[in-house]
């Protein structure tokens, strides 16, 4: 596996956590622009699920940095013949890509990929790791707060299936913040604390809510409607109105308004959900220019 490639926030250190963070901030404040070292790059989007934010952040970093974009539609590939994840990899390495970003519904699919030279970037795998995301997120909090170390982060909802989830643990609690969660016990999950919303509220400085992923099977036995999620377990305007001065709101979206989040609290001065978007482009750019292994903007 290529020394560069980005498959899960377990791989990397709390520096170069950092390091990739302030690179992002290097191209949202002087370097929005840099582009050269990238611009004869071949990059290959392979998304086996659906996406909108990492798909397509991904694709205007690319674009930005100048380099060459393919997406593979699937749907139309030897996929449908049977072609394994490896081989059609290795098929976009021998025919010249220089990188792949992604996404597949499979836990840790990368495993699969070994021997494969070309850097990968992890777009999503299952429920198991998101490391641009957990980034995003890392520099949405950086941007606001000026630090990570000592942050009260509480993160809430289905637990079970976020690969959101694992990857904010992980990252977070290797750059001195307290993580814990919060939502309906079918979706705790062993060695992720938990503690009850409302307790924490007040105290917390990000709340950050996930979506009920129904697609891998999240489901609630005694939730009779949207409504009564949301005034369970969702963040409500009377939970909101809690929420210290400070404080922000995250979702790593797409935002199903009225069930984990009252829809006027989606672009509320205290969200911060669609400004974890425009993160997301520039945490991309610093990870594609790891990828290509430039050390740095000189």
């Amino acid at each position: 596996m290529n020394k560069n490639s980005l498959l899960s926030m377990r791989d990397l250190s709390a520096e170069e956590i950092m390091t990739i963070l302030n690179d992002a901030l290097l191209f949202d404040e002087k370097y929005q622009d840099w582009q050269l070292p990238c611009r004869k790059a071949l990059v290959a989007n392979l998304f086996y699920e659906s996406s909108t934010r990492t798909h397509y952040s991904f694709e205007s970093a690319e674009l930005q940095l100048g380099c060459k974009v393919a997406d593979i539609a699937v749907s139309q590939s030897s996929v449908t013949k049977g072609e394994t994840l490896y081989d059609t990899v290795k098929t976009l390495e021998a025919v010249g890509y220089d990188a792949v970003v992604i996404r597949h519904p499979q836990d840790a699919y990368y495993k699969e990929l070994e021997n494969v030279n070309i850097p990968i970037l992890n777009g999503g795998d299952g429920a198991g790791d998101h490391p641009t995301q957990c980034l995003l997120d890392l520099l949405t909090m950086y941007k606001e707060f000026g630090t990570l170390k000592g942050l009260n982060v509480v993160i809430c909802g289905d637990i079970l299936h976020s690969r959101v989830a694992s990857s904010n643990k992980e990252a977070l609690e290797k750059l001195g913040s307290t993580v814990r969660f919060a939502g309906p016990k079918e979706w705790q999950r062993e060695g992720f604390p938990v503690v009850d919303l409302d307790e924490v509220i007040s105290e917390v400085d990000v709340v950050m809510m996930l979506r009920i992923q129904r697609e891998r099977g999240a489901a609630l036995t005694d939730m009779k409607d949207d409504e009564s999620y949301l005034e369970k377990y969702g963040l409500s305007k009377a939970r909101y109105a809690k929420l210290k001065d400070s404080a922000i709101v995250m979702h790593p979206a797409p935002v199903n308004r009225g069930v984990e989040i009252d829809t006027d609290l989606v672009e509320a001065e205290k969200s911060r959900i669609f400004p974890q978007m425009s993160n997301g482009v520039l945490v991309r750019k610093a990870v594609i220019k790891r990828a290509f292994g430039f050390e740095s903007f000189e």
